[in-house]
């Protein structure tokens, strides 16, 4: 099941159905099977205090994945900056919606076994968040 909560910022997030199947079949897609998860759209400075708190990491970031997965049952939480999201977003001209959806899937694609610690495991993951974003191109138009 995949969930959206919103943690001490004002966001309303829209196409919350489209989203929720959309990020089924990815998981489907890529060869695993749905559990819990959970997206927490937050603010920069809660994001910031998640980082240091759990990870060691004084910076800033746009998301934060809790693995919980067994096997090949994905599950976890991922937090989002919505805050960094939007700056991103300018940063890539990108929309916003496009831009909160790669991150959207970069979490879920970690919870997959991804990884983004090497150059090849960047490209990788960067081909798999374009391929999935493809999936639902024009839906934020």
């Amino acid at each position: 099941m995949v969930t959206f909560h919103v943690e001490n910022i004002s966001f309303k997030l829209s196409n919350r159905q489209r989203l929720k199947t959309w990020i089924k079949q990815v998981v489907a897609d890529e060869a695993k099977t749905l559990g819990d998860v959970s997206c927490i759209f937050c603010s920069d400075d809660h994001l910031l205090s998640i980082n240091k708190t759990y990870l060691n990491h004084d910076y800033f970031t746009d998301v934060v994945t809790f693995d919980y997965s067994e096997r090949q049952v994905v599950s976890g939480d991922i937090f989002i900056s919505v805050d960094t999201v939007r700056t991103n977003a300018q940063k890539y001209n990108v929309s916003f919606e496009n831009e909160l959806c790669r991150v959207m899937i970069h979490g879920i694609l970690h919870l997959c076994e991804y990884k983004d610690s090497s150059k090849s495991e960047k490209l990788a993951m960067r081909e798999r968040e374009d391929l999935h974003l493809a999936k639902i191109q024009g839906w934020f138009s």
